[in-house]
């Protein structure tokens, strides 16, 4: 899925998938660019209000990384290199349709649901929620 974005919104991007998966490395951030993508453009659930990176990032109660210090701070280049491939399209498993993702506690492990939605997988410390294939067409 391709989205239209300002410079200021790519920025954003980076800077989340810094604060929420940086201790994952570059496939965990590309995985948390892929869920924030994903609310910008699907139009059902919780984010039929969420048209833009800007609105996704800043939905009320979804990114706990907005008050982090790394988020705070300017995008590394890479970062918005990073940022900027998944604008372009790149999609990562288990990311590819998901619309949420959590840490769980240590040594615990993903719900089998979260939010009402299935589990899609996890990569590392994080776990990844997928609608159905016909609750959010815009994803499928």
């Amino acid at each position: 899925m391709l989205i239209n974005y300002t410079t200021k919104e790519l920025e954003l991007l980076a800077r989340i998938m810094r604060a929420e998966a940086l201790a994952e490395g570059n496939l965990g951030m590309l995985m948390v660019g892929n869920v924030v993508v994903n609310r910008s453009v699907a139009n059902c659930l919780t984010f039929k209000n969420i048209r833009s990176i800007t609105d996704a990032i800043y939905q009320a109660n979804q990114f706990a990384g907005v008050n982090s210090s790394l988020f705070q701070a300017s995008p590394t280049t890479h970062e918005k290199n990073l940022a900027e491939r998944v604008l372009r399209g790149e999609y990562y498993y288990p990311a590819t349709h998901a619309l949420w993702f959590y840490a769980p506690a240590k040594n615990t492990s993903c719900q089998s649901t979260w939010y009402g939605q299935k589990l899609a997988g996890s990569y590392r410390n994080h776990c990844f929620y997928r609608p159905d294939a016909g609750t959010c067409e815009e994803l499928y």
